[in-house]
């Protein structure tokens, strides 16, 4: 083992990434396409801390089409900055990201979804390895905590994701950002590592093609980097609005889809092109979202809470072949992608109160 990894801990392994440790401004690239262009392999890049005692980890392009994080850390690197704590920063899914057009693929043509690639078994196919060998190594770093950074597909604020929102929680997301979705769900994605084994939350900057998330993502990771101590400050109990348990509304394997300024005649489903204009904010019972032919809800969508109860009937309903909101919802992670939609969800939703969704009459239990 080199001197450099060596003071990350004996037993960390580097070699199944591409290392560089603390690299020159100057061999990084004049901006972060010309950083990407040297790249071809899965990146690990180490970093020296005034205390070498400690370690944290930021994990960026999990997903190669959510550049954010990757742009603030070459601009940070560019910096020359010497990090508080020693710092390791795992770039995945380099391949995707460089395939032409650059920062347009979340994954390669017919590859699985990294996010959705940190739950045995590992060795099933590409990103079912690199996601195992992630986890091995963040296990051989013990780091204090694990920082996600992604972008959404559609425009929109930034917010956090975890299945924790204790005091080390709170502290990570209030880097970044005022708002947490806290989670009781289970994808298969990074940050479900803090069931067992680290302090991890997901950042979600901002739309992927919004300036203001690659600053979003910049100032979060030089507070990330340079903070002594990630826990003296933690925030006031109200300083972070959290949304509970939010319902994925996902289209059923037959619902094609389009995006349009008024109804395509030759698919069911037709979204309005500017519905990402509803992440976040309250919209209204009856919000006007698209339209509908020949198809009922439950051909097209399918929505369940945690609680496995069909909740779509409390989500949207049909009029006239226009699909409107429910209830007052809470919408966020919106896109305009089919792609997404189709492999994902169209978008998630909680209660105008921030409590999960749960059939009328019934009362939320966050609530009682």
């Amino acid at each position: 083992m080199s001197n450099q990894a060596a003071q990350f801990g004996s037993t960390a392994d580097f070699s199944t990434f591409k290392h560089l440790h603390e690299p020159l401004p100057e061999v990084l690239g004049e901006d972060h396409a010309s950083f990407l262009a040297q790249l071809d392999h899965p990146m690990c890049i180490t970093l020296g801390g005034h205390d070498t005692s400690r370690t944290r980890v930021l994990v960026t392009l999990l997903h190669g089409n959510e550049p954010s994080g990757f742009i603030a850390l070459h601009r940070w690197l560019r910096a020359g900055k010497r990090p508080a704590t020693n710092v390791v920063c795992l770039i995945a899914s380099i391949e995707a990201a460089r395939r032409a057009p650059g920062f347009t693929h979340r994954a390669l043509p017919g590859a699985r979804d990294l996010n959705r690639c940190f739950r045995p078994p590992f060795d099933t196919d590409a990103p079912g390895r690199l996601a195992g060998q992630m986890l091995t190594l963040i296990e051989q770093l013990r780091p204090e905590a694990v920082i996600d950074v992604h972008n959404t597909s559609g425009s929109g604020p930034s917010f956090a994701v975890s299945i924790n929102a204790d005091a080390r929680h709170l502290a990570l997301v209030s880097l970044f950002t005022r708002r947490l979705v806290l989670t009781d769900l289970r994808l298969g994605s990074l940050m479900e590592i803090s069931e067992h084994l680290v302090p991890t939350v997901t950042i979600e900057c901002g739309g992927r093609l919004d300036a203001n998330a690659h600053t979003v993502a910049w100032a979060g990771i030089d507070h990330y980097f340079t903070r002594d101590t990630l826990w003296d400050a933690l925030p006031a109990d109200d300083a972070i609005e959290i949304m509970h348990n939010p319902v994925r509304l996902e289209l059923t394997e037959t619902c094609e889809l389009a995006y349009a300024r008024a109804p395509v005649s030759d698919v069911p489903l037709t979204l309005r092109p500017d519905i990402e204009h509803h992440n976040f904010g309250l919209t209204p019972a009856g919000t006007h979202l698209g339209w509908v032919h020949g198809a009922g809800l439950r051909d097209l969508f399918v929505a369940r809470n945690t609680a496995h109860t069909c909740v779509l009937e409390d989500l949207v309903s049909l009029s006239s072949g226009e699909l409107r909101t429910k209830r007052p919802l809470k919408l966020f992670m919106i896109t305009t992608n089919p792609v997404i939609a189709k492999s994902d969800c169209l978008f998630y939703a909680v209660q105008d109160d921030g409590l999960e969704v749960t059939p009328s009459g019934q009362v939320s239990a966050d609530a009682v």
